[in-house]
């Protein structure tokens, strides 16, 4: 018998629908979920954290608590990326340890631990903390192609795993690339060495080849496999539950759920695909044979074009494609899972932007520190003098990264209190160790959903809906407006909401949308906006969208040409904006918090 591990409610629409699926359209089918028998339910970690409070202003808390009740029967499983917990970095050991604590008290049965370099140091805090709660560890490794990860590379270390403490073991095929032959000789090869645990066989549609790579793992041995409910499946996602479940049937590996069922429950997601549409894009649809080159996993391919269409450069998709699989060359074949995707991902879209290694994020200069853990092969040496300067030997570190970093639970705790506005949990306060500026922030009540379950599915004039439009109307650019409802006119109106104001010889941009006004296809809303120099002499812009987390300077300041100004998260990586010339700050047009788009004016400097 094989058994199934669900991901309908974690992966699947991470890897299609942006992680955006909120809790209340979770909670309807759960009981019918709970009724199949799977061998885990995956419906926390990854990214649903993180969008839960940045996104859809939902306490990720919460829903592990609500989803455990509604589903009491099958165990649910959260994917816990080693010492960066939930995050993109890594946390001092007391976070580490009182995250496993919390999670497994508020829901989480099973945890899905992995290293996003296959660095076994960094795996082992966890899993013994795990162990130590009485929560069940599957210890996975990150699957990529490279000269370093032969069949033997993943033999050895499965086994060093199974000495640690693992309950049972995971490929993890983030990227969907994995061969039918690669995955029997990995499962094969780990079975013949002895290994007695359950193998988990995890992967995505992307190349294609998924089904038969199941189909070669199944006959090796492998014990589990990861689908999900069929309409959030294929393409970046996991192949098709009932599918799964109906290839079985009448072999050896019968799962023995009911098919009846599954169609059931498939219906439910019918209807919650539909309701999602503003977040369908047909590249996450496609069946893309070149991961095997790029190796960009699904949950980054699927975020990856929002982020691109958010930093006006959708066009250049797949040259970032073929920059990724250059980058993460250079950097010494990283298996692109997070953090290490957003890493190289990030890096690959400001080469293509800016020009090579011309912007180098926060992130990038950190991995190659070793902050990350420890490269699967040596990062090239000319690129680290790219990124880390003539002296880059002493600043590469060989220990474990978390060994450098101080105790941080009481700090943080310290500093929730000063905030009265805030319930001092211990879920709370690992919210803001973990996120500090986007937990504060959630946990202040100054979060604001970017749409409700009520008010799905968006209609096409919705600001959020743009997207999915211009991928089949990418000559649609101008944003229009109707000063009566679209029942009553005769016409298309042809009046612009975008002007370009000249002021005593001064450019302001502004948009406008009259009182009253209807928006239709193409449109974004939004109010009046506040006149702002569109360009100044000595005027220093944002070569990007994101957000200001920083501002190093103020008028009168005086600054040397490369010094940092001030810092932006874009893209979920923080990023440094530099002077570009020597003078002194004459002003500034942004605060921190401050949303900013590429090309906005940020600070004057003659």
């Amino acid at each position: 018998m094989v058994k199934l591990h669900e991901m309908i409610l974690r992966d699947a629409h991470q890897s299609m629908l942006a992680t955006r699926m909120r809790t209340e359209d979770m909670l309807p089918i759960a009981d019918k979920l709970d009724q199949v028998g799977f061998f885990s339910m995956e419906v926390w970690g990854g990214a649903t954290f993180d969008v839960c409070i940045r996104y859809l202003n939902q306490d990720p808390w919460e829903r592990i608590r609500l989803l455990k009740k509604a589903m009491p029967n099958t165990p649910m499983q959260m994917l816990e990326r080693a010492m960066n917990i939930v995050a993109y970095w890594n946390f001092p050991d007391d976070v580490v340890k009182k995250f496993i604590f919390l999670a497994k008290k508020n829901g989480v049965d099973y945890f899905r631990i992995f290293d996003a370099l296959n660095d076994l140091r960094n795996m082992e805090v966890p899993m013994k903390s795990v162990k130590e709660e009485g929560g069940h560890v599957q210890a996975c490794l990150s699957y990529t192609i490279s000269p370093i990860h032969t069949v033997d590379y993943f033999v050895e270390k499965f086994k060093k795993l199974e000495k640690m403490g693992a309950d049972s073991l995971c490929i993890k095929d983030m990227a969907g690339m994995i061969s039918p032959q690669r995955a029997y000789d990995i499962i094969k090869g780990v079975k013949d060495e002895g290994v007695k645990l359950p193998i988990d066989l995890h992967s995505h549609c992307t190349s294609g080849m998924t089904g038969m790579a199941y189909q070669r793992g199944v006959e090796a041995g492998a014990d589990i496999l990861d689908t999900a409910i069929s309409p959030i499946s294929g393409g970046t996602a996991a192949p098709a539950t009932e599918s799964i479940a109906a290839a079985l049937q009448g072999t050896e590996w019968e799962t023995g759920y009911d098919l009846k069922l599954l169609i059931e429950i498939r219906k439910y997601f019918l209807g919650v695909w539909d309701k999602y549409r503003h977040l369908h894009r047909f590249n996450a649809l496609k069946v893309d044979p070149s991961v095997t080159l790029h190796q960009v996993p699904g949950g980054m391919l699927s975020n990856l074009i929002f982020q691109l269409e958010e930093q006006g450069a959708h066009g250049k998709y797949q040259e970032i494609l073929i920059e990724t699989a250059r980058v993460r060359e250079e950097l010494g074949y990283p298996p692109l899972v997070t953090p290490t995707s957003q890493v190289v991902g990030v890096q690959a879209v400001m080469n293509v932007l800016h020009g090579r290694y011309k912007v180098i994020t926060k992130e990038t200069k950190d991995y190659c520190k070793g902050m990350y853990g420890k490269p699967p092969a040596p990062i090239k040496p000319d690129i680290l003098k790219k990124v880390l300067g003539p002296k880059w030997k002493e600043e590469v570190i060989d220990c474990r990264p978390s060994d450098l970093l101080k105790p941080m639970w009481s700090q943080r705790k310290s500093e929730l209190k000063e905030h009265s506005e805030v319930n001092l949990t211990d879920e709370n306060i690992m919210t803001y160790c973990i996120y500090q500026q986007v937990g504060l922030k959630f946990l202040k009540g100054q979060a604001q959903a970017e749409f409700t379950s009520e008010q799905l599915p968006l209609p096409i004039d919705h600001p959020l809906t743009r997207g999915m439009v211009k991928q089949s109307f990418p000559e649609a650019k101008q944003i229009w407006i109707e000063t009566v409802p679209p029942d009553e006119r005769s016409g298309p109106a042809q009046i612009p909401t975008e002007f370009e104001v000249e002021v005593d010889g001064e450019p302001f941009e502004v948009k406008v949308i009259p009182s009253g006004g209807f928006l239709v296809a193409g449109g974004a809303p939004g109010g009046a906006l506040p006149g702002k120099p569109k360009d100044v002499e000595g005027g220093v812009k944002s070569n990007m969208q994101g957000t200001i987390l920083s501002i190093k300077v103020k008028k009168g300041d005086k600054v040397k040409s490369g010094d940092i100004i001030a810092t932006i998260e874009a893209m979920k990586m923080e990023q440094e904006i530099k002077s570009e010339a020597a003078g002194e700050v004459k002003d500034i047009f942004i605060k921190e918090g401050n949303s900013v788009a590429c090309g906005d004016l940020i600070m004057q400097i003659l």
